[in-house]
């Protein structure tokens, strides 16, 4: 019998053998349009960074002054005494961006995506997914032991027709990338808040990567959509989620939604529950990000 250390070495055979093996590059510089690896500077065309926000000079200084006010880490969650002025700032300032009554911090993206659904879903519900989403919202969906369904990315015609045989008992989740992070084209929000609608389900879009970077003042894709006419509020979107490491520059994600909703996640999402805060500091560094996305 093989040991479990020769079981490892053939799976990772196996998938250099594919040229599938991941490996990280070691950055010596700060996040920028040009950056120094293994001593040689190369244009960055790979970068989350979208508005240069990670290396902004007014943005570095708020961290400092960040650090000076509350040092370096929060030092427990935010349910213990890990949730700062700067946190709780940062959320109201997040809620007011997207429209809704409240917001919730999380420490990644992949934490407020898992921790999401989760929280919300259970084994009685369905579960809507564009095949092309994140992992995140992937494993979520997996995770809460919902009926999962995966549709074509961006058919919405067959989005329908699966909704259409939902069973009558549980809830229905609809859940997709705002803008789609591989391909870069979007979802078409009027239609999904339409099926939404039409077939009683719960509507959940992460916008990530159009937050910033779509819409009049970067309110993604939503403000976007309304730029265009289309009335989107936080009836027929409830659940909207972004996180802070691509346009804002910074680190971490957040949830926006009713009042109801971040309760439910305060008292229910284990990854929110159970995680130290993010750093007080980074929380006022993204707060300087947000003003000037906006202005």
């Amino acid at each position: 019998m093989k040991s479990f250390s020769q079981q490892l070495q053939e799976s990772l055979a196996d998938r250099q053998s594919q040229g599938l093996y991941r490996q990280r590059k070691t950055i010596t510089s700060p996040q920028n349009t040009e950056v120094e690896v293994n001593g040689k500077l190369l244009i960055n065309f790979c970068s989350n960074d979208y508005l240069g926000l990670a290396n902004h000079p007014e943005v570095i200084t708020a961290c400092k002054k960040g650090i000076d006010r509350y040092g370096v880490g929060s030092g427990a969650s935010h349910l213990v005494v890990g949730h700062s002025h700067a946190h709780h700032a940062l959320e109201e300032e997040l809620a007011d961006f997207t429209g809704r009554s409240r917001a919730l911090l999380f420490s990644s993206g992949y934490m407020a995506n898992v921790g999401t659904l989760t929280a919300l879903v259970n084994k009685t519900d369905c579960i809507f997914e564009d095949k092309l989403n994140h992992a995140s919202l992937l494993d979520g969906g997996i995770f809460s032991g919902a009926k999962f369904k995966r549709y074509p990315h961006l058919d919405i015609a067959k989005l329908s027709e699966l909704v259409s045989k939902k069973p009558k008992s549980g809830n229905a989740f609809i859940i997709s990338d705002g803008v789609f992070s591989m391909d870069g084209d979007c979802a078409e929000l009027p239609r999904l808040i339409d099926v939404a609608k039409n077939k009683q389900a719960q509507l959940v879009i992460d916008d990530a990567h159009g937050f910033g970077v779509l819409g009049r003042t970067g309110g993604g894709l939503i403000e976007y959509y309304q730029g265009c006419g289309h009335y989107i509020n936080e009836e027929n979107l409830p659940i909207v989620i972004g996180t802070l490491g691509k346009a804002f520059g910074t680190q971490g994600a957040f949830v926006a939604g009713s009042e109801s909703l971040i309760e439910t996640l305060i008292q229910y999402c284990r990854p929110y529950i159970y995680t130290t805060a993010l750093a007080p500091a980074l929380a006022e560094a993204t707060r300087t990000s947000l003003r000037l996305i906006q202005y």
